[in-house]
């Protein structure tokens, strides 16, 4: 088996999540990561779950902007504009109003996401202290009996 067989995983990936953005992440639940997920969050599924969808809550945002009319209205102003036209780009007003609306949309799709944003701190709370425990029970260098310096 190929280094990269045996740390990522064999054949059609087991986990997938389809995003509000249509794309679609995938993820084994063999090899070695997987294994490493298991021990440390204790879920691999409801963890990677949750962390693609935590990891994916500011393109999901950028998404909604395109629901605001106005929005739509500065991105074709903002597509007519000449190529390095930069006095067109800023009068089209698409990055003044993609700050103004920005925050809100994050700000619902956070709230849409509570349960997942939820999963991901707890289980990666639990993945800390699990990691926490496994540095604290290798011996240091000097607990070898090797000289630091």
């Amino acid at each position: 088996m190929s280094d990269e067989k045996a740390l990522f995983g064999t054949g059609p990936a087991q986990l997938s999540v389809t995003l509000s953005t249509g794309y679609t992440v995938r993820m084994h639940t063999d090899g070695c990561l997987a294994q490493a997920l298991r021990y440390l969050y204790g879920d691999q599924a409801s963890w990677f779950r949750a962390e693609v969808i935590v990891n994916n809550l500011r393109p999901e945002a950028q998404a909604r902007l395109g629901e605001d009319p106005r929005y739509r209205a500065a991105l074709a102003r903002r597509a007519a504009c000449p190529d390095k036209d930069t006095r067109c780009v800023r009068a089209s007003g698409l990055e003044e109003l993609r700050a103004a609306l920005e925050p809100d949309r994050l700000t619902e799709v956070r709230r849409a996401h509570r349960k997942e944003i939820a999963t991901y701190d707890r289980l990666r709370d639990r993945a800390v202290h699990r990691a926490a425990d496994v540095l604290a029970a290798r011996p240091t260098p000097h607990q070898k009996g090797h000289d630091p310096s």
